[in-house]
């Protein structure tokens, strides 16, 4: 039903139908000519993002894509696709997209094989082949390539010529000739072979047949579609994995009871609960307890943050301490949680798919193979050459100009360089990213999880004049291995990596907010902030206390030690460097690429660790919508960004980035809204994904080029009525022989010493 709103409102459409990047530019023109109407058309995501005025109303917008020759919808209500659980909706969906490609390119494949290897292979023509090559080959160019000669019909209304285009002009032409051949030429006498001759002479083409370049062409074309079709599947994953973030239930306080309801029914102003280890269920403010919450999937800070009453918690962050009671503030689609997977989402539609490389060919040279054809027939009928000699000719032009090798050409490469790059721990997405990757200038890279190992780890050990440091970690190591707070794990970790099996303590108690306190072999040990010494009359000696400050100053957390009524030592704890962050760094700057290092994080952390791996520019202190504001300024003053990031955090600005590179140690928010995915977690990597991304788009480029450049030289011979069909047939088969050969060179890239 047709609503109006008032000033301006927005929609999302699904837009159904397209086939490649120019389907999209097409709808995005027809609804930005609307009076009032602002659109972009993702055809990653298959959506339509609008902006539209009072007068006009969605079924307007959805009419004018009909027209258009493509389908529109409104997405589903929330309560919809809720029905059928988290991501079950979607995912079904998508399979039932995938199935009748999937079920064409299998019917492709296991007819073509056959019919290409009679046609190539004069052995194997016994004295009905053609008759069976026929019967093979049209239901792969009726039923297998229907998907082509639609997107070609509608093309064709709107004026314009992509890659659908040339397949079905192409395929068609070489199927309707040798239907003519087999039915009123020569071809279809019992006993008819394709001699193997590589001659140039005049023919009227009655006996010569195209099944295989009608068969194969199509199966070719089908595979690198699926493929495509695959990984366009994952779009949507990335929003699919941040709300997978949340809790799915959260135990509500109502009337002095606990109840455990689905999260989806709590309320602003509701009262929860909040175990340690348990997920924070929606935003909202402390009115019970004290806890360390660990926030690093949200904000990237690495230091879990202490809550008390009062204190504002995220949903989808982790109680990491204590019992809480949260008041709710914000809930569903006001959440920070929500408000980010919108974010991302944003990016997703407003980052414009790179258009094809064939179909931007396609679109000058279809047009002339058409107006040279047609030439080609006027020409030879104006010389008296006869209306059968005249259309072979014709007809050669077309099946001549439909290349092989361009159905090879950009799968090949892609699976060879994503084969190869998963060898080496590099995952890429699709034929898009690689374009993305030529041009990039700047490099984002987060810290949390990126350039740091993400966790908190012990790095130092201060001690006082007379104190053992294995003794130190023996008694802090013990009275810490018993809270369950992030920094103390770091502290009983390294402890016990050092010095071995821990003692266990005879009294223990958390001081809340400064630290913990113990019986040990027989010591008070204190451990915690330099105030729970002072509480015990305690002071830090001068040696401690300068130790403490130059930790701090270096953005590290300092811990204090005391037993037997005197201070002993000052542990340092931090989100430690990776060993090869610094390493990569320089491998970034040699493939002419500027770092900057991008954090939640305060300012001295953020600098001190910039300074370690050798990055001159920093901003530090950016929540997860300033990450994304970040990249959009770089953008603005004609940066090509590529960012790199593991993090919830990350995933709107690994969205909006030219090239979103994921750490596959990170999170699956980032990991979907990346575009290249680094499986070991090892930055060194982000530079070896760019080199390989480079060079598998230069090997596309050079497929595409050589798999035009056969046919385009044969064309003069094909207009000029000499095309031999032996000598069609040698020069596809030696394009798609040259384009895979070229692509399985990508199997011998290796990554950087």
């Amino acid at each position: 039903m047709a609503t109006t709103v008032p000033d301006t409102a927005e929609v999302e459409l699904a837009i159904g139908g397209m086939t490649c990047a120019s389907c999209a530019a097409r709808i995005e023109k027809k609804l930005n000519r609307m009076d009032g109407v602002t659109a972009t058309v993702n055809y990653a995501t298959e959506k339509a993002k609008v902006t539209f005025d009072a007068d006009v109303t969605v079924d307007d917008l959805i009419a004018t894509v009909e027209a258009t020759g493509y389908t529109a919808r409104e997405p589903q209500p929330e309560s919809a696709r809720g029905a059928a659980g988290p991501g079950q909706d979607d995912d079904s969906g998508q399979d039932d997209e995938l199935r009748p490609l999937r079920q064409r390119l299998v019917t492709a494949v296991l007819l073509s094989v056959p019919v290409v290897a009679m046609a190539m292979v004069p052995a194997l023509q016994f004295e009905y082949w053609q008759w069976l090559s026929l019967t093979l080959a049209a239901p792969v160019v009726t039923y297998a390539a229907w998907p082509f000669h639609k997107a070609a019909f509608t093309n064709a209304r709107h004026g314009a010529a992509t890659m659908d285009t040339l397949i079905s002009v192409g395929t068609s032409a070489a199927f309707l000739w040798s239907l003519w051949a087999l039915f009123f030429g020569t071809a279809g006498t019992p006993g008819m072979t394709h001699p193997f001759e590589l001659t140039i002479a005049r023919t009227d083409g009655a006996g010569n047949i195209y099944l295989e370049a009608a068969a194969g062409v199509t199966a070719a074309v089908l595979a690198g579609r699926y493929f495509e079709a695959r990984a366009k599947r994952k779009a949507g994953a990335a929003l699919r994995a941040l709300l997978e973030l949340g809790a799915k239930d959260v135990t509500v306080l109502r009337g002095g009871h606990e109840e455990q309801i689905p999260v989806g029914e709590l309320r602003v102003g509701d009262r929860f609960l909040v175990r340690p280890g348990e997920k924070i269920a929606t935003d909202g403010t402390v009115v019970e307890g004290t806890s360390a919450v660990d926030a690093s999937m949200l904000t990237g800070e690495s230091v879990p943050v202490e809550v008390g009453a009062g204190d504002a918690v995220t949903g989808a962050t982790v109680n990491a301490g204590g019992r809480l009671v949260v008041e709710a503030t914000r809930v569903g689609a006001d959440t920070q949680l929500a408000r980010m997977a919108k974010l991302v989402e944003d990016a997703q539609n407003g980052k414009a798919a790179a258009q094809r490389l064939a179909d931007r060919i396609s679109a000058v040279f279809v047009p002339v193979v058409i107006a040279l054809a047609l030439g080609t027939l006027g020409f030879w009928l104006g010389n008296g050459a006869g209306l059968t000699a005249a259309f072979t000719a014709a007809v050669a032009v077309l099946i001549i100009a439909c290349p092989c090798a361009l159905g090879l050409a950009t799968p090949t490469a892609l699976m060879a360089g994503t084969g190869r790059g998963a060898q080496l721990g590099i995952l890429i997405k699709g034929p898009e990213v690689l374009e993305s990757t030529r041009k990039v200038d700047t490099v984002v890279l987060d810290k949390t999880g990126t350039v740091t190992t993400g966790k908190m780890t012990l790095l130092a050990v201060h001690t006082a004049d007379g104190t053992g440091e294995d003794e130190v970690l023996r008694l802090a190591g013990a009275l810490e291995h018993a809270s369950e707070h992030p920094i103390a794990r770091a502290v009983a970790a390294g402890a016990a990596d050092r010095v071995g099996d821990l003692p266990t303590p005879e009294d223990f108690a958390n001081v809340p907010g400064l630290g913990v306190q113990g019986i040990v072999e027989g010591h008070a040990v204190l451990v915690g902030r330099e105030r729970l010494l002072a509480e015990w009359a305690m002071g830090l000696p001068a040696a401690l206390a300068r130790a403490k400050t130059e930790a701090e100053s270096a953005g590290r957390t300092a811990i204090a030690v005391a037993w037997d009524g005197e201070a002993r030592a000052v542990l340092e704890v931090a989100d430690a460097v990776k060993p090869t962050s610094a390493e990569a760094v320089a491998r970034l700057r040699a493939l002419g690429l500027t770092p900057i290092l991008l954090t939640g994080d305060n300012k001295a952390v953020a600098e001190a660790v910039a300074a370690e791996v050798g990055i001159d520019e920093v901003i530090a202190e950016v929540l997860p919508e300033g990450k994304v504001d970040v990249v959009e300024r770089l953008q603005a003053e004609g940066r090509s960004v590529a960012m790199v990031g593991d993090g919830v955090n990350d995933a709107a600005a690994l969205a909006r980035a030219d090239l979103g590179l994921a750490m596959g140690t990170g999170t699956d928010a980032a990991i979907e809204a990346g575009d290249l995915t680094l499986v070991r977690g090892d930055l060194r990597a982000a530079a070896d994904a760019i080199r390989l991304a480079r060079r598998t788009l230069g090997t596309i480029k050079s497929n595409l080029f050589w798999a035009f450049a056969y046919n385009v030289a044969a064309l003069p011979l094909a207009a000029a009525g000499l095309l031999n069909p032996m000598i069609a047939g040698a020069a596809m088969a030696f394009s798609s022989v040259f384009v895979v050969g070229n692509s399985l060179r990508l199997r011998t890239f290796k990554a950087a010493a």
